[in-house]
């Protein structure tokens, strides 16, 4: 690799590559290629389980409510949730676009989404966002074991969207994740990811050696 690629990528961000490899600049492009190829791969199971996320909660909420939930009066608790939805409504307005609900629906963010599963809304689940997701078996789910590995996956969606390292994470460990998160709110849904999701194919058979490492989630 010559110098202006090293530069191109960013000489600090390389710099944790090369750590990692111990300062073999062969194997830092390995790693660097390697994290590439994962995060693309990643990037399939992690639009299904955000757009599966996002269809069940509305679809629940307008079953229990009407269309335009979000919209009520006091109904979301969390300040960064009445942020998203008054962004979304602005930007729709801007282009000359009606806030029909599938609309809105489609411009909120993962982070809106997963704050549907954040303790604020326990008397919420406990009342009708259970029926979001059900076990294999047909059982209910408490809040937490959705909103426990959500958080997670959400910061590993954020550094696939920023270019960040990921290979220092457990990534199998979350990819399992997302898929059972998927299964449960979308059987069809998971078995779409699985038929052609490639992370399975790409991420090494055990965890990627790297020198110096900190452990990652």
């Amino acid at each position: 690799m010559t110098p202006d690629f090293e530069e191109a990528l960013s000489l600090e961000r390389f710099a944790r590559y090369l750590e990692w490899a111990e300062g073999d600049r062969a194997r830092a492009l390995e790693l660097y290629t390697l994290n590439t190829q994962l995060s693309e791969a990643l990037y399939t199971p992690l639009q299904v389980l955000e757009v599966a996320l996002r269809n069940r909660v509305h679809a629940v909420l307008e079953d229990a409510l009407h269309d335009r939930w979000f919209d009520e009066p006091g109904f979301l608790l969390v300040e960064n949730q009445r942020r998203q939805l008054a962004k979304a409504h602005e930007e729709l307005a801007d282009n000359g676009k009606e806030p029909t609900p599938g609309r809105i629906v489609a411009a909120l963010t993962f982070s809106f989404w997963t704050s549907m599963l954040s303790p604020d809304y326990e008397v919420l689940w406990q009342k009708t966002l259970h029926r979001v997701a059900r076990r294999e078996d047909g059982k209910g789910l408490r809040r937490k074991d959705l909103s426990g590995p959500l958080a997670p996956i959400r910061t590993l969606r954020n550094r696939v969207a920023h270019h960040e390292p990921i290979i220092q994470w457990n990534l199998p460990k979350h990819y399992g994740n997302i898929v059972q998160l998927t299964r449960w709110l979308s059987p069809p849904a998971a078995d779409w990811c699985e038929t052609h999701s490639r992370f399975p194919a790409i991420h090494p058979e055990n965890r990627i050696a790297l020198a110096k490492a900190p452990k990652g989630d």
